[in-house]
């Protein structure tokens, strides 16, 4: 869509800045988050110097197969960067690029996968010392700032809980076309590109995990109760998790403690890197007003507009939940250097104490409760 154009991408930026550095960028995210769109904006940019292949076309696959240095520079010739769009199709992919970085200088190479393991797991020990990781997520809060002004985004706000910020999803003008476009997303794509992973079995059970994840998002999940739900070992059921996060549907956030014995440690939540696939797993993209969870929904809003906010800065810090045993909580702590930042998701609540064991025992920490008055601040 031309319209696609009109947002920026922070990590475009991010990938520039490291144009001429003599490394892999590898570029991972789902299907039609945008990662196609913006290496053909790339090699636009640098058309004098750039050659763009795709590692689909089984020809690019045959020419690359040849593992010689002799052949890279062949096929490189007078180009600077190197773009190789869904590289996970690239025979031993991870000692190709090796090669092609080590034997071949003053070039840049920009790899990308979709929801690929093969390039998960193939590029890491090649490349140890020679790359470099970029994720990119659906449209970032921070990035739509720049075609809308505050009175638009807070227009949109209930409606991109419902229906998530996939980037070709934002231009869809009726409701009826952003849940057809998400159930074809989570069918046709993401949950294809699992089921095909190595003759996976049981893809049933995978959609039923999701399910119950998506039911129980911002919760704790217990993976006892998760195996006997699904009729699966304890093993099986962290293996599918595993899964599902190198596809970057979810994420965990663990249990926060500083060795009091009150804290919950053990236990994890889980959320989706995006609210429509949610809702478009459990089938169910009502208005607000007509649901009982949104309070799920603006937490898991806030905490993946956060992430991604936070990477567009390039601040990392590690994320985490925090909770006692007597039932005080917090949804999202930010760790940075021994400093703690606490955030309270409440759609409907204005104002909220810090609790009290989490002051005691971290009177430095900040601690904010977001609602919709104040989120932006915080995700843009």
């Amino acid at each position: 869509m031309e319209n696609v154009v009109q947002v920026e991408r922070y990590i475009q930026k991010q990938l520039e800045s490291r144009i001429g550095q003599q490394k892999v960028l590898v570029l991972y995210g789902t299907r039609r988050v945008g990662k196609t769109f913006l290496l053909e904006q790339l090699a636009k940019k640098y058309a004098a110097d750039s050659l763009f292949l795709l590692a689909e076309d089984i020809n690019v696959q045959e020419k690359l197969a040849q593992r010689t240095v002799a052949n890279y520079k062949g096929l490189f010739a007078g180009k600077k960067l190197i773009i190789i769009d869904e590289a996970q199709n690239i025979p031993e992919v991870g000692m190709a690029l090796k090669l092609m970085i080590d034997g071949i200088k003053g070039i840049t190479i920009i790899a990308s996968g979709s929801s690929s393991f093969d390039l998960v797991n193939k590029v890491g020990e090649p490349l140890t010392g020679r790359s470099y990781t970029h994720l990119l997520l659906p449209v970032a809060q921070c990035e739509l700032k720049k075609r809308e002004n505050v009175f638009e985004t807070i227009s949109n706000l209930e409606n991109r809980l419902v229906y998530g910020s996939y980037p070709e999803l934002i231009y869809l003008d009726s409701n009826s076309e952003k849940e057809e476009y998400l159930k074809d997303l989570v069918q046709s794509y993401l949950l294809k590109d699992i089921f095909m992973y190595r003759g996976l079995r049981n893809s049933d059970k995978i959609l039923q995990l999701l399910k119950l994840l998506a039911f129980q998002c911002g919760q704790e999940v217990s993976l006892n109760e998760l195996a006997n739900t699904l009729g699966l070992n304890k093993v099986t059921v962290e293996n599918y998790l595993d899964l599902l996060m190198k596809v970057f549907i979810i994420y965990p956030l663990g249990g926060y403690s500083g060795n009091l014995r009150k804290e919950v440690v053990k236990s994890k939540k889980w959320y989706f890197y995006d609210n429509g696939i949610r809702n478009a797993i459990i089938n169910n993209f009502n208005i607000l007003a007509s649901r009982i969870d949104h309070g799920q929904l603006w937490e898991n809003y806030f905490i993946s507009e956060r992430i991604k906010y936070n990477q567009s800065r390039k601040y990392s810090p590690e994320y985490y939940f925090w909770r006692t045993y007597d039932g005080q909580e917090i949804d999202l702590i930010e760790l940075v250097n021994g400093g703690l930042t606490a955030f309270e998701c409440k759609w409907g609540i204005k104002k909220k104490k810090i609790p009290g064991a989490f002051h005691k025992a971290y009177p430095d920490a900040s601690f904010t409760l977001i609602n919709k008055e104040n989120y932006l601040e915080y995700i843009s």
